[in-house]
């Protein structure tokens, strides 16, 4: 039996409110995020991501109380992210109903805190979250393979030296359960997922890699798991703008050869 592959939209949230952009910048309006959660929850998603984007940039709180509303209101599991650096931020988290707590410049900036959370939470609770550009190529070396580098901080900063594809090996070993690794040359551009990338990390790695940026259609969705290994597909602007629902994304996944929950 084939194992079912996961959409799961993103929310990603700026003062309480879902935004999307492009590339990260350019944010604009989305709606509310309990609101949104619940007509992807009806719609047959499998899971939510939620994203504080400006919590680690401006240093502030885990979004705890929107966790609340929606494990109030929704019933599908759901991970939480956005400024979680201890294992008591991702207790708060946890405590208010979310499933799964997401890391990502916390863990780059002390990584046993990947094995901190594992130990106590189990490593099916730790998403490690990758946000890479795909690296310049040096003029000396043109026909050097390609190398993405892990930014931070919504994009704004990048990481000396660390290279995407180890970075993720490296968290899996730690202790991530699964990998959501987010393009952001390709984040917001409807242009369809960085295969190359997400090729790479899947093959890397022995846990569950979760595609995100750059989806504009349905058949960008198979694709991504058909050529590049992806186990699920995470989606943004083509669903919160209402260019297609949930089901319409997973009913052309499944006439596609990929295998999902209808």
């Amino acid at each position: 039996m084939s194992v079912l592959k996961r959409v799961i939209p993103c929310l990603d949230v700026d003062r309480g409110r879902v935004v999307k952009g492009t590339n990260f910048v350019g944010l604009r309006d989305a709606g509310d995020p309990v609101e949104l959660a619940e007509r992807y929850d009806a719609e047959g998603a499998d899971e939510l991501v939620f994203l504080d984007i400006t919590a680690t940039h401006e240093k502030r709180e885990t979004i705890v109380d929107l966790a609340r509303r929606t494990a109030d209101n929704v019933f599908i599991p759901f991970t939480i992210g956005g400024g979680i650096g201890s294992v008591a931020d991702a207790q708060s988290v946890l405590d208010a109903g979310a499933d799964k707590v997401s890391v990502n410049s916390s863990a780059l900036a002390r990584p046993e805190l990947i094995g901190e959370l594992a130990t106590v939470f189990g490593s099916q609770c730790v998403v490690i979250a990758i946000d890479a550009k795909r690296a310049v190529a040096e003029p000396a070396v043109p026909t050097a393979p390609p190398r993405w580098d892990v930014y931070v901080a919504g994009g704004r900063r990048r990481i000396d030296g660390c290279d995407a594809v180890g970075w993720a090996r490296e968290a899996a070993e730690r202790g991530a359960g699964e990998v959501l690794l987010t393009s952001i040359d390709r984040d917001g551009t409807n242009l369809g997922y960085e295969l190359e990338l997400t090729g790479a990390v899947a093959a890397a790695v022995a846990v569950p890699v979760i595609a995100s940026g750059g989806a504009g259609e349905p058949a960008h969705l198979a694709e991504v798991v058909l050529e590049a290994g992806a186990d699920a597909v995470l989606c943004a602007s083509i669903f919160h703008y209402g260019a297609f629902s949930v089901r319409q994304a997973k009913q052309a996944m499944r006439e596609a050869g990929v295998a999902v929950r209808l």
